[in-house]
């Protein structure tokens, strides 16, 4: 049985790892992907770039989903305290050797730098270079925290797009132009969007006024299970029409209920943007909607926005016409993308 491993931060995991890693695993019988991780150090590494530290669990889960149908693939994490530029590569060796605890026969990188201290630390392991001149894929992690994900989306994995999607939820009250901006909006960032669940559920029950307290907890668990689908197929961003907040305002106004449930899924809520839009549009009757006068509309809008404010929301209002409307979307997004 030939033994390797082949380590590395993968902050973030990109395809020149996955590369390499592939390359490891046909040249062994057993590969160890060690992920050595230290917060501070890691920290360090993504401070003045463009890139959020990642903690390490959702790296060992980026490595543990790519590696799942590679039985003779190991992943093992190696944590310490150093900092970057104190890293103790001596005793990091141990901890490596101490947790593989069998002979190593090969150690794998794709830095050429690493000779002499390989040499040192691993005097029985081949040290192997993979893919050195970056001529198969030509990226590193550096490039990518300095640079940013979204630039070199490329090189990012399937697998791992979704932790850096942006989500971006439109809220406002009935007939205020959500659902038509957020189709809008995912056709021109070429991407997924999430529709109102509610209409989902309302347009099944076929007929008005049964909805019942139990029907918006089904609202709010089946949009959070569309979001988690969407977002698999989402191309940097995800438009979402609606949310628990949203829901929790159609409890209190249809059925005058205010439900503990919906508040407490709104606290685990987490979007990088809220568009809240004004009802200063044409009111659109389609059979569902009931609230069209300018008085009602008002009423609801504020009560809306009292919600949102008692869970702390910081919205974006955007009115006008749709065009306005649009272009304001717009702006908003291009700030969150480039930040």
């Amino acid at each position: 049985m030939t033994v390797g491993f082949i380590g590395g931060k993968f902050l973030p995991l990109h395809l020149g790892h996955v590369y390499a890693i592939i390359y490891a695993s046909a040249m062994v019988d057993e590969l160890y992907i060690v992920l050595s991780h230290s917060k501070q150090r890691d920290k360090e590494l993504c401070d003045d770039t463009k890139m959020n530290y990642v903690p390490d669990y959702i790296r060992l889960r980026w490595l543990s989903k790519l590696t799942k149908d590679m039985p003779h693939v190991k992943v093992i994490p190696i944590e310490d305290d150093y900092g970057n530029d104190d890293y103790d590569w001596r005793e990091g060796s141990q901890l490596i050797k101490k947790k593989i605890g069998k002979p190593i026969d090969y150690v794998f990188s794709s830095e050429p730098s690493y000779k002499d201290i390989f040499a040192e630390l691993y005097p029985d392991s081949k040290h192997i270079l993979i893919d050195p001149n970056r001529k198969h894929v030509n990226i590193s992690a550096s490039k990518i925290r300095a640079e940013g994900i979204f630039h070199n989306w490329n090189f990012i994995p399937d697998i791992i797009k979704p932790y850096f999607v942006k989500r971006v939820v439109v809220v406002g009250t009935e007939s205020c132009g959500k659902s038509t901006l957020v189709r809008n909006l995912a056709k021109i960032y070429n991407t997924a969007y999430v529709a109102e669940y509610g209409r989902t559920v309302y347009e099944e029950l076929g007929c008005d006024g049964i909805i019942t307290e139990e029907d918006y907890q089904q609202i709010a668990y089946g949009h959070k299970m569309e979001e988690i689908k969407a977002i698999e197929s989402a191309n940097k961003l995800l438009f979402i029409d609606t949310e628990a907040i949203v829901t929790q305002f159609y409890s209190n106004l249809y059925n005058n209920e205010h439900q503990t449930v919906l508040d407490e899924i709104a606290k685990l809520q987490d979007y990088d943007l809220w568009i809240f839009l004004e009802p200063d549009v044409k009111w659109v009757h389609d059979g569902l909607r009931k609230h069209g006068t300018e008085v009602e509309r008002l009423k609801n809008n504020n009560h809306l926005k009292t919600l949102l404010d008692k869970q702390n929301i910081q919205y974006k209002i955007l009115k006008g016409n749709y065009e306005k409307r649009l272009k304001g979307a717009m702006e908003l997004i291009e700030d969150i993308m480039k930040n």
